[in-house]
């Protein structure tokens, strides 16, 4: 596929910050680009932001589907080359019984048997740093043995999402050593996602910046994150999409780790008066102990409490040659982007 011209790329859950980062660098690379959306309005507001982005958005099409639904995924997948599957629910915070494990699992099988049938030569997956994360987090694995490590989803302090994540790369594999006969898998696994903002809205992970930002988090918790940029996470499932040797792999796609205090501290010196209600005193441990009690975010953080994740990127940068940015520009870039929202 290094050839773009007249090829099409599928992006699953084109509404998401990652897939539009992601659409938008397909276009400038010359793919014809069909992204899934759930909601006919989500194509207008997409096309909206790839026209500010400065990009022409005449080779994007959308076709609306859902994780949950057979129909449709077929006239998706028909004349595409690749497929990227950035779609997966999200609700942290929505409570304990919000079931995200049947359509991250679900969808995504229907994806890979939709590819199966069409003309499609590799699929690369967005899964997460979660699902090859071992029991002990501090841990450090470097190449092919970081990979080869696949978290045990029936720990009883895993969250909804880091679940659903793991279930669903799991399934893929197995449908990839039953089934998968036509295409071939490569799944990318990132840290926390962080960068400039597609569009003005903050979601996923950078929530976590705009807390602090606006000073809707008033101590900092003792836990920290590996953290990838948007933009170079991007890089690198193009790069998946391109390589004949990453068929079959896993790639962990993460740059490096910093504790909130880090990112906090950063923020205030990059900023200034713009970080003045990015909090400096540390939280006490018992306080994100007792809040996990009645919030799913905060049980999600409990496992994190003083753990320095060790998760190592070498096999994406030496198979692949990936060279993510450092991660300090990353949390700037991000924060520049949430003030410059913020007064417009």
């Amino acid at each position: 596929m290094n050839d773009a011209n007249g090829k099409t790329v599928l992006v699953t859950g084109g509404s998401g910050y990652l897939a539009g980062w992601m659409i938008q660098a397909l276009l400038k690379q010359g793919y014809d680009v069909r992204a899934s959306i759930r909601r006919p309005e989500a194509g207008d507001t997409l096309l909206n932001k790839i026209e500010k982005s400065g990009v022409a958005p005449d080779r994007l099409t959308f076709k609306t589907i859902d994780l949950l639904s057979d129909v449709g995924w077929d006239d998706a997948v028909d004349g595409c080359e690749a497929i990227m599957h950035v779609a997966s629910p999200m609700g942290q915070g929505q409570g304990k019984k919000v079931d995200l494990v049947t359509p991250a699992r679900e969808g995504t099988l229907r994806v890979l048997r939709a590819a199966q049938q069409r003309s499609v030569k590799r699929v690369v997956m967005t899964s997460s740093g979660f699902a090859a994360q071992g029991d002990d987090v501090t841990k450090r694995l470097v190449g092919v043995e970081a990979e080869a490590v696949w978290a045990d989803s029936a720990r009883k302090d895993m969250s909804n999402y880091a679940r659903s994540k793991v279930l669903a790369e799991r399934a893929a594999w197995d449908f990839m050593k039953a089934e998968g006969r036509n295409f071939s898998l490569t799944t990318i696994l990132p840290g926390m996602i962080l960068g400039p903002l597609f569009g003005d809205e903050a979601t996923g992970s950078l929530e976590v910046v705009k807390r602090m930002l606006s000073g809707a988090m008033p101590a900092i918790p003792r836990i920290g994150f590996g953290i990838v940029d948007v933009r170079d996470l991007v890089d690198l499932h193009v790069k998946a999409m391109l390589s004949s040797s990453a068929a079959g792999q896993r790639f962990l796609g993460i740059s490096d780790f910093l504790w909130l205090s880090e990112i906090a501290a950063a923020l205030k010196t990059a900023l200034g008066k713009e970080a003045a209600k990015v909090p400096t005193r540390m939280m006490p441990d018992f306080v994100l102990r007792l809040a996990a009690l009645f919030q799913e975010d905060a049980k999600f953080m409990v496992p994190m409490l003083g753990k320095k994740s060790s998760l190592d990127s070498r096999k994406a940068i030496e198979q692949l040659n990936w060279h993510p940015r450092p991660v300090a520009e990353t949390v700037i870039d991000c924060a520049q982007s949430l003030v410059i929202s913020r007064h417009r």
